[in-house]
């Protein structure tokens, strides 16, 4: 049987919100903790307010970390103010469709049709990194985190060294 060798990668966070900052990010924290716990490295954590230029400089200043792997949390539902994913996603050149696919299945085993309204996606963007854009609650971050990005992400790292 092969054994499957460990991949750590580093890591940045993006909280995209209007009502939450450093202190009060708990879906940041969690996502931070879920990746220091398997050995990734987390070099940025930070938050910016929903406002497509913001995000955007924001993006900017962290593809200088050279980071392999971005994960954001917020602004991915319906409401007026939730743009991350017109912003995000445009900068996607290699989409993963399956992750936003799985993670609104397993939503729905939790909070039933309201899933649907998820617009949460993966995939490699334009700045060379792969971006996972979460919702902000923390109860969605926490299913990703576990059921997805932390049990694929070693594959993920595998695949994009070939």
């Amino acid at each position: 049987m092969e054994q499957k060798t460990f991949i750590a990668t580093t890591c940045c966070i993006l909280t995209i919100s209007d009502t939450r900052n450093l202190e009060t990010d708990t879906s940041g924290k969690l996502i931070k903790t879920y990746l220091e716990t398997t050995g990734h490295q987390v070099i940025s954590r930070t938050v910016v307010p929903d406002n497509p230029e913001l995000i955007s400089q924001e993006i900017d200043k962290l593809s200088e970390c050279k980071p392999f792997c971005l994960i954001t949390n917020g602004g991915t539902g319906i409401a007026k103010r939730d743009v991350t994913y017109e912003t995000l996603f445009s900068t996607i050149y290699q989409e993963i469709p399956g992750f936003g696919e799985i993670f609104r299945m397993l939503s729905y085993a939790e909070v039933g049709s309201r899933a649907m309204v998820s617009r949460a996606f993966a995939g490699f963007s334009e700045n060379g990194f792969l971006v996972f854009a979460l919702p902000g609650s923390t109860n969605a971050c926490r299913l990703a985190m576990e059921k997805l990005i932390i049990p694929e992400l070693p594959h993920l790292i595998a695949e994009r060294q070939k």
